[in-house]
């Protein structure tokens, strides 16, 4: 089995098979709308996600809490780092309202680090899966927490909460931690998921990591067994992109048809269900992930 680095980088211009449309269309500025009416945060805006416009236009969101400026600094996300000044008591109010006025049948909600609170924010993730059931309860919720520092009780108050998919994304090969997550650990975040099994046995789990930034097939093929080992149910690999000159630079571009052999290597390993393309990302059709329909005109 290699270990050798993969191809070297693709220069210039980004591949064809990375380009997306502009968004646009009414559904993606009705949601907008909704967003900025109510207060709420998306990742997919905070991220500058490429897939915003398609999903936007399904009516489905993957909503950020906890404000929009994280505790962290990894070296590929966009979302603003510093220190965050304030906590939205309120914000499973105002994101179940947005949820209901919406009608969907599925929401993802994910969000900033919180390493200055107690709880990294859990008590707000899960006021906001309760706040939900409420008001839409036949509503799907998938979380997609931080790591809570390995504060286990956390984790706990969270699953207790009953999402219906706990996700919880590797990011990368355990070797580029350093320079790609360098305030998390790689065998914290496993165990993470694998703490959720043991809190809910019948909780489903998910991981989703980049490729792109000089991980080699044997790292990732390593990554794939762990996530196994640990019972993750659903995968997501896709293509890191660079938000910006003071990121991470892409080490390489890869080619869908490697993304399909990868693919295929993890299903081969039993996973319920894998996404692997140069544009999927972790909340990338996560309704078609879980076998849920996204949304339904109220």
């Amino acid at each position: 089995m290699t270990t050798s680095p993969l191809p070297l980088p693709l220069k210039g211009r980004k591949p064809e098979w990375i380009r997306v449309r502009f968004p646009a269309g009414d559904e993606y500025h009705r949601v907008k709308v909704l967003m900025r009416q109510y207060h709420l945060n998306t990742v997919c805006e905070e991220a500058r996600c490429p897939n915003i416009g398609e999903c936007f236009n399904r009516g489905t969101a993957t909503f950020m809490i906890l404000g929009d400026v994280c505790t962290r600094a990894c070296g590929f996300c966009a979302v603003t780092s510093g220190r965050p000044t304030e906590l939205d008591l309120l914000e499973p109010e105002r994101l179940a309202a947005s949820v209901r006025l919406l009608g969907l049948r599925y929401v993802v909600i994910t969000s900033v680090n919180r390493d200055d609170l107690p709880d990294g924010g859990a008590g707000i993730f899960a006021g906001c899966i309760e706040r939900i059931r409420q008001d839409t309860p036949d509503c799907a919720v998938e979380v997609l927490t931080p790591d809570f520092q390995g504060n286990w009780d956390a984790l706990a108050t969270v699953v207790a909460a009953r999402p219906t998919v706990y996700n919880h994304n590797i990011e990368t090969v355990p070797r580029l931690y350093p320079t790609v997550r360098f305030k998390a650990r790689y065998e914290r975040s496993l165990e993470l998921l694998s703490r959720v099994k043991e809190l809910d046995p019948a909780m489903r789990t998910k991981s989703g990591m980049m490729l792109g930034l000089g991980e080699t097939r044997a790292e990732v093929r390593a990554v794939l067994a762990d996530w196994r080992a640990q019972g993750v149910d659903y995968v997501t690999i896709g293509q890191y992109l660079r938000p910006s000159a003071r990121h991470l630079p892409v080490e390489r571009y890869v080619t869908p048809e490697e993304f399909g052999e990868i693919g295929e290597e993890a299903r081969a390993l039993g996973f319920l269900n894998v996404e692997s393309g140069p544009l999927v990302r972790s909340s990338y059709h996560a309704d078609k992930q879980a076998g849920l329909p996204a949304f339904y005109r109220p």
